[in-house]
């Protein structure tokens, strides 16, 4: 392949550039600002698992709105440094929100 015209295939590369820029920043679905991340104490009470309060979170926190139960069980383990999924009555939970 020879590019004949240096200019024209410059040119072209950079409309193209232009175009998948422009587009990307017109479908993008996400913002990228950043908002301060708050936390709030959950107490546990008898019969809570983390299925339940990720599911509970979920549904009424805007931090995990939208993201797999999973994921927000993973994310309430590694804020509150918890081995595994075992709750004890009384324990605090700190759970991110904005």
């Amino acid at each position: 392949m020879v590019i004949k015209n240096k200019k024209k295939f410059v040119k072209s590369i950079l409309i193209i550039i232009g175009i998948i820029v422009f587009a990307n920043l017109l479908f993008a679905d996400k913002s990228y600002s950043h908002q301060e991340v708050k936390y709030k104490t959950l107490a546990v009470v008898s019969g809570d698992s983390l299925w339940d309060i990720a599911k509970e979170e979920r549904n009424n926190n805007n931090y995990y709105q939208g993201k797999d139960i999973r994921d927000i069980i993973q994310d309430i383990q590694d804020v509150n440094n918890l081995d595994n999924c075992n709750l004890k009555v009384g324990q605090t939970l700190n759970i991110p929100t904005y």
